[in-house]
């Protein structure tokens, strides 16, 4: 056997030898070049064969090939991956939003998974889940403390195939439900709607195959509705395909457009990106949302969009992907995506914000120094720059939820009260207009001061640091007093932190209340109400003077 595995490794080396005798020169681009790449691959195969002789134990091969692939990768960028056949699923969830399977999120919680919400009009929901249900058994194999993602792939196959589920409903029932699965397709733009007699707006979650259409068509529907003024929302859109932002880009401004230009290091990847297509409305006043998670192609439909001077940017700086990517085809059913150049708004300006290529200590990137930060100019004259992701024209002041509500969260509590709630409550008032009462409210703080979690504050943890700091330079004594009446109003109170987060605590409540009956739909109008976006958003629009002075 291995003998046959040393002939193999020198069958191998010949067959790299000859193909590089003829690669083209663009690729082999010196003779130190080729050598190099000659010598790394000999030596790999040496490596191999080795451990395959003499190692201690039965090597693994497949998996020494995808951790030597990785890691090799890694040096690069976190964009350029290798795909293993096995991740083919999720790489088509990524591209096209498609995938086989039940439609539903699901959650760890302790030892279980659990439906943490159905989608909608999808077999899951069609079937009878629940936001809550235990997953007990799936197919007649135990789920319990299984990981979360092997749960996700025993849901997850052909279109046609069957499954059952054996689930705990609300603490006390089993039931077993059997569900026929679809080809599951996750909305790009998940909800889309008039907020006033006005105003219109989008949510953009991704950039699929499918993006362009489905915007397009919201804006028909809007269009139906006498929609006069437009927010797209692109906040937490991780990107996606470049072409779809061009057609996204090319409904609000005109044929023949330059969109974004693409420069790599061969000049075959130096491309132009300009609008094909007549405009959808060249005239509606426009804002476009997004946050620190919008990225890649978001960034070029706000940066373009900014550039030519057409929308509003409203909220926080966004990611500062200016990379692109492309997928390469390998053998075994294998991928390989790699960034294979960066992208340039119409301006001029590339928004990448950190450099890969020279890490800092701990394997981190470096930010772009300020010093080789550049200033562009938008079509009207407006000073934007590079190297920092879209910066946006009105500013929102970025939102964090006190550590004692992140900890609700992260327990579970939230998620279990809406079960129960759900349970309690066969009917709720539309997702505008829902509110949790008063006696509701004290109902969860009961379920929260009886549960034994632990938190500390930030302040507390400060204060700590500081006596320690005292303590060790003998000032301690002498402020003994007051740091224990400052330590006494920071420390953790379950009570007190109730009362005083409550707003926000609420809010949150409500939003997971209201995906029971509503789900993704119902979870961003109930939203609307408490959105600082929004609300920034609907004032700009009241006082046009202020958004056409903002364009210039």
């Amino acid at each position: 056997m291995k003998i046959q595995f040393m002939n193999l490794i020198k069958i191998k080396i010949l067959a790299l030898i000859f193909s590089l005798t003829f690669l083209p020169i663009s690729f082999v681009r010196s003779q130190s070049t080729g050598f190099e790449y000659i010598k790394g691959m000999e030596l790999m195969d040496m490596i191999y064969q080795h451990l395959e002789m003499y190692f201690v134990d039965d090597i693994k091969p497949g998996k020494m090939s995808k951790d030597a692939i990785d890691a090799m990768l890694k040096g690069l960028d976190p964009y350029t991956v290798y795909i293993h056949e096995s991740d083919l699923e999720d790489y088509r969830l990524m591209t096209t939003g498609q995938y086989g399977g039940i439609g539903a999120l699901i959650r760890k919680i302790d030892k279980y998974t659990y439906i943490a919400e159905p989608y909608e009009g999808n077999p899951a929901q069609k079937s009878g889940l629940l936001a809550g249900d235990k997953i007990l058994f799936i197919d007649g194999k135990n789920m319990f403390d299984k990981p979360s993602d092997e749960v996700s792939s025993a849901l997850k196959g052909p279109k046609g195939s069957s499954i059952e589920v054996k689930l705990l409903r609300n603490e006390k029932d089993e039931l077993t439900i059997p569900i026929t699965r679809d080809e599951i397709k996750i909305p790009d733009v998940p909800f889309s709607g008039m907020l006033d007699d006005k105003i219109g707006y989008i949510k953009l979650n991704s950039f699929t195959q499918t993006a362009s259409a489905e915007v397009k068509k919201s804006y028909q529907d809007l269009k139906q509705k006498n929609v006069q003024q437009l927010i797209l929302d692109l906040r937490g859109n991780g990107g996606g395909l470049l072409i779809e932002a061009v057609k996204i880009v090319n409904f609000f401004v005109k044929k023949g457009q330059l969109v974004v230009s693409t420069k790599g290091r061969i000049p075959e990847e130096n491309r132009v990106y300009k609008t094909t297509d007549e405009p959808l409305d060249l005239n509606i006043p426009l804002i476009v949302l997004i946050d620190e998670n919008s990225a890649s192609a978001s960034e070029i439909v706000a940066g373009s969009l900014q550039d030519l001077d057409r929308a509003v940017i409203v909220g926080t700086t966004s990611f500062g992907k200016g990379l692109v990517q492309r997928t390469y085809d390998l053998k075994y059913g294998s991928k390989v995506k790699m960034t294979i150049a960066k992208y340039y708004t119409p301006s001029g300006r590339c928004v990448q914000k950190l450099e890969y290529y020279e890490k800092a200590v701990n394997d981190r990137p470096k930010e772009i120094p300020d010093s080789l930060i550049k200033i562009f100019k938008t079509q009207n004259g407006r000073k934007v720059i590079d190297g920092r992701g879209i910066e946006p024209d009105v500013v929102i002041d970025e939102r964090n939820f006190n550590r004692f509500t992140a900890m609700l969260v992260g327990n579970n509590l939230m998620f279990d009260f809406a079960t129960q709630y759900y349970f309690k409550h066969p009917s709720i008032a539309s997702a505008e207009t829902f509110s949790l009462s008063e006696n509701d409210y004290n109902e969860f703080k009961k379920i929260v001061v009886k549960d034994t979690f632990n938190y500390t504050t930030a302040s507390e943890e400060m204060l700590q640091k500081m006596k320690e700091v005292v303590e060790e330079e003998e000032y301690y004594n002498d402020i003994k007093t007051e740091y224990e009446s400052i330590l006494k109003k920071v420390t953790p109170s379950k009570e007190r932190d109730l009362e005083k987060f409550k707003p926000e605590i609420i809010e949150m409540l409500e939003n997971e209340i209201v995906s029971r009956y509503y789900f993704q739909k119902g979870r961003a109008l109930a939203s609307f109400k408490h959105d600082e976006y929004i609300i920034k958003s609907k004032d700009l629009f009241k006082d046009l003077n202020a958004y056409h002075t903002i364009l210039k």
